[in-house]
C-alpha cells in the first residue's frame, strides 16, 4: 500500500479548511494534517463530522496534532497538567468523529533554568501524561504517535533523541499500535541526529513523518524538494509537509501553482 504524502494547514496561511484541501489536492497530494489549535483559531470552524465529509469529498486521509503552544502534558503544575491532557483526548476524539488516522502529540518540557526538583516533577509529569493519553487513544482507537522534538536553549523536552523518546515509550503499558512514533526529519537534522537512527530504533512503529528542512541552525521549516527519498526510506504510511506559507508547499513539491487567494487574506 502507498503511503500517504499531505501538508499540515497552518494558521498562517489563512486558508479555511475546504481551500486548503482543495489547494492539497490540486498539488496532488492526499492528506491533510489539522493542528487542534490553529483549527480554533479560524472562524466557521467545521465540526468533526463536517470535516469527514469534507476529507471523502476530497479524498483525503487525516491526521489530528494536539494542542502544544498553549498547553502541555509535562506542566508539574498538577491544573495545566490536567488541562493539557484534557485538550489531547478532546482532540483524540475530534480526531475519531473526523475519521482521522492518527494524533500528534509532543511529550512536553520544562525551563531549564527551574531548580532540578521542579524538572524530576515536570518529567514525572510528563510520562503519567503520556500513559493517560495513550490510554484513552486506545480506548477510542486512534492511535497516538509522540513526536521527536527540536532541542530548545530555554526548555528542556524529552524527546530530542531516539535515546531519549525510547525512554519515553517504554514507560507506558498499551498496545504499540495505539502509541507510535511520528519522525521528524527537520527536528532530526538541526538536533544533528541521523534521522536514519530513529528508523532503526523505531522501524514500522513510525506512523507518520513530517517534512521540512534547515540549515542545521534553527527550525526553519524549509521547503524539502527532495522529500521522494524519505518517502522511500522511511516506513511510515502518512508524509506530512509542515510548511511555513502555501507557496513553500509549491516549491515542495515542485510546481508552479499559485495559492489561492483565500477568503480570510482576501480582506487583510
Amino acid at each position: 500500500m502507498m503511503p500517504s504524502v499531505g501538508a499540515a494547514m497552518d494558521i498562517r496561511f489563512g486558508a479555511t479548511v475546504e481551500e486548503f484541501m482543495q489547494y492539497v489536492t490540486d498539488l496532488g497530494l492526499d492528506h491533510v494534517e489539522f493542528k487542534r489549535e490553529y483549527l480554533a483559531g479560524h472562524p466557521n470552524t467545521p465540526s468533526p463530522t463536517d470535516v469527514r465529509d469534507l476529507a471523502d469529498r476530497y479524498g483525503v486521509t487525516l491526521t489530528y496534532h494536539a494542542p502544544f503552544r498553549d498547553w502541555n502534558i509535562g506542566s508539574y503544575d498538577e491544573t495545566v497538567r490536567n488541562g493539557s491532557v484534557d485538550r489531547v483526548k478532546r482532540t483524540l476524539d475530534d480526531a475519531a468523529d473526523a475519521g482521522a488516522e492518527a494524533v500528534v502529540v509532543h511529550g512536553g518540557s520544562v525551563p531549564r533554568r527551574y531548580p532540578t526538583w521542579v524538572r524530576d516533577s515536570s518529567k514525572e509529569a510528563a510520562l503519567r501524561s503520556l500513559a493517560e493519553c495513550a490510554e484513552y487513544a486506545q480506548l477510542v482507537g486512534v492511535p497516538l504517535c509522540l513526536e521527536n522534538q527540536p532541542i530548545d536553549e530555554q526548555k528542556q523536552r524529552y524527546t530530542t533523541t531516539p535515546t531519549d523518546l525510547a525512554a519515553m515509550l517504554e514507560t507506558v503499558d498499551v498496545t504499540p499500535e495505539y502509541l507510535g512514533v511520528t519522525l521528524d526529519v527537520g527536528h532530526a537534522k538541526v538536533n544533528g541526529e541521523d534521522w536514519r537512527d530513529f528508523v532503526e530504533e523505531f522501524g514500522h512503529r513510525i506512523q507518520v513523518c513530517h517534512l521540512h528542512d534547515n540549515d542545521g541552525a534553527a527550525d526553519q521549516h524549509r521547503p524539502l524538494p527532495d522529500y521522494d527519498s524519505f518517502v522511500e526510506a522511511i516506513p511510515a504510511e502518512r508524509f506530512v509537509f509542515e510548511m511555513k506559507s502555501l507557496g513553500d508547499l509549491a516549491t515542495s513539491v515542485g510546481t508552479e501553482i499559485s495559492p489561492p487567494k483565500t477568503e480570510l487574506t482576501a480582506h487583510e
